[in-house]
C-alpha cells in the first residue's frame, strides 16, 4: 500500500483547500514572503482557471500546458497536476507538478545552462599539440 502524501502534516486535500496566506504559513521564509507579496498576477490567474476548469479530472492528453516566464513563481498546491511550460532561455521545456514539489519555484526543475562537454584539444591549446602533425 502507498503511502499518503503530507506537507508539513496536512494531506493533499487539505491543502487544496487552503487560502494562499494560509499555505504560505506552511513553507519555508523564502516561499512565504513570496507568497505574501503577492505572486506573478497572469500566471496566478492562468492557474486557477485551469484548477477549477480540471478538477477532479485525471491528467492527461487534454491538459493543455500553461506558458510562463516566471521561473521564480512558489508552486502552491493548486498547480498539482497541472502542466507548465517554463521559459529557460530560448526554449520553453516541459514540466508537470507532482506534490513533492511544493514550496520549491517552477525555475528549480528547468535547468539553464547545458552540461559541459570537454572535446579532444585543439592546435595550439595545448605544448604538446604542435608536436602533432596536421593531416
Amino acid at each position: 500500500m502507498a503511502k499518503e502524501f503530507t506537507y508539513m502534516g496536512k494531506t493533499l486535500n487539505e491543502l487544496q483547500q487552503l487560502s494562499l496566506e494560509e499555505f504560505a504559513k506552511l513553507t519555508n521564509a523564502r516561499a512565504r514572503r513570496s507568497v505574501v507579496r503577492g505572486l506573478d498576477k497572469a500566471t496566478l490567474n492562468k492557474v486557477q482557471e485551469a484548477y477549477n476548469a480540471h478538477k477532479g479530472a485525471k491528467p492527461g492528453p487534454t491538459f493543455k500546458a500553461i506558458k510562463t516566464h516566471s521561473r521564480d513563481f512558489v508552486i502552491i498546491p493548486q498547480m498539482i497536476g497541472l502542466k507548465f511550460a517554463v521559459h529557460k532561455g530560448n526554449s520553453f521545456e516541459a514540466v508537470e507538478i507532482q506534490p513533492e514539489m511544493l514550496g520549491h519555484r517552477l525555475g528549480e526543475y528547468v535547468l539553464t545552462r547545458k552540461q559541459v562537454k570537454h572535446g579532444k584539444a585543439g592546435i595550439g591549446s595545448t605544448k604538446s599539440s604542435s608536436a602533432v602533425t596536421a593531416k
